[in-house]
């Protein structure tokens, strides 16, 4: 029996497309997940923006800093710019 042959046994096929199948969806499975896992730490970095500027209006406000026209500003503005920080390279 050679090598060649035993491309043809059923159970080493069956085996061959086994695997090659699993490791696929295992991919598609990961990708999905990184996916989902990225639109949730999005939807929380906005939610956690709208939090700091709440508390810095609060701060402002106990400073005596903050005038009554500014109340809501910081935290619509925070909670809006829900894109990432990105560091600027210079």
């Amino acid at each position: 029996m050679s090598f060649l042959s035993s491309f043809r046994h059923p159970a080493f096929l069956t085996t061959l497309f086994g695997i090659a199948g699993s490791t696929y969806l295992l991919r598609y499975h990961m990708i999905e997940l990184s996916e989902d896992h990225e639109a949730r730490m999005d939807e929380l970095e906005g939610t956690l923006r709208g939090h700091i500027g709440l508390i810095e209006e609060v701060l402002d406000r106990l400073e005596g800093k903050a005038s009554e026209a500014d109340r809501g500003k910081k935290m619509t503005e925070y909670y809006e710019r829900r894109q990432r920080d990105e560091k600027k390279n210079s």
